[in-house]
């Protein structure tokens, strides 16, 4: 056999990690290839138990069909403690929806949700983690609602890892820079700043272009400027019209 067919049935376990050697047999006789099953047994990568499909490629084949939720703190002027609660739609990064409150509760939370998703809008999975708030009301909720619940293991942020990361995202390109003077102000920066984010932020994960996406503005169009976002902590540049 040569090393070209060898190289291709490794190549195909890997890739396939539900394929059996019947399988790739199948493929590769698809392919002109006329090899019996027992030696692509023979050089079929081994794997170290079952071929169960991983968090991670759970996430990215269903991607498009899940949303997470969490809260974060942020502390205000007066010492005293405000909750954000946000929705997050994993395809393009989207903030669905966001509220503050100074008493998380399960019946405030299923509003929020119910708020976030009219209509037939709900997603097919939503992830969360096991944070007291998502008490049997936001269970009934959201079994109303005919989304399946992805439940983190405890002590797992990462399983929630792209809420977690757009949170530290938030306080660390707007929260932390500023001192909140209560409820109406956080509200107010956290809609200026998360139309930045939506229509103006570019993201690695997004290939470098924004939740909402950007065009590409040719040189030609004109010279570039910019508009300050947030008093001047970020900016948005494009190219004026001449």
């Amino acid at each position: 056999m040569s090393v070209e067919v060898r190289t291709l049935i490794r190549r195909m376990s890997v890739k396939n990690p539900l394929w059996g050697a019947p399988r790739i047999h199948g493929e590769l006789l698809k392919l002109g290839y006329d090899i019996c099953e027992s030696t692509i047994a023979k050089y079929m990568v081994r794997r170290s138990g079952p071929p169960n499909q991983t968090w991670q490629t759970f996430i990215r084949n269903h991607m498009t069909e899940i949303a997470a939720i969490d809260f974060f703190t942020v502390p205000i002027v007066t010492f005293r403690t405000l909750y954000v609660f946000l929705i997050l739609s994993l395809d393009r990064r989207r903030i669905i929806h966001f509220n503050v409150t100074k008493n998380p509760t399960a019946e405030w939370t299923s509003l929020q949700l119910i708020q976030a998703f009219p209509f037939d809008t709900a997603p097919r999975f939503l992830i969360r983690d096991r944070d007291g708030v998502y008490g049997p009301k936001v269970i009934d909720t959201l079994d109303f609602m005919d989304i399946e619940q992805i439940v983190t293991a405890p002590r797992s942020p990462w399983r929630n890892g792209y809420c977690e990361r757009v949170i530290g995202t938030i306080r660390r390109e707007c929260l932390d820079h500023v001192i909140v003077l209560g409820e109406k102000h956080l509200r107010r920066m956290l809609k200026e700043y998360l139309a930045y984010y939506h229509k103006d932020r570019t993201h690695l994960g997004l290939d470098k272009d924004s939740p909402e996406p950007r065009i590409v503005q040719p040189r030609d169009v004109g010279p570039v400027t910019s508009k300050p976002i947030l008093g001047g902590l970020h900016h948005r540049y494009f190219r004026q019209a001449a």
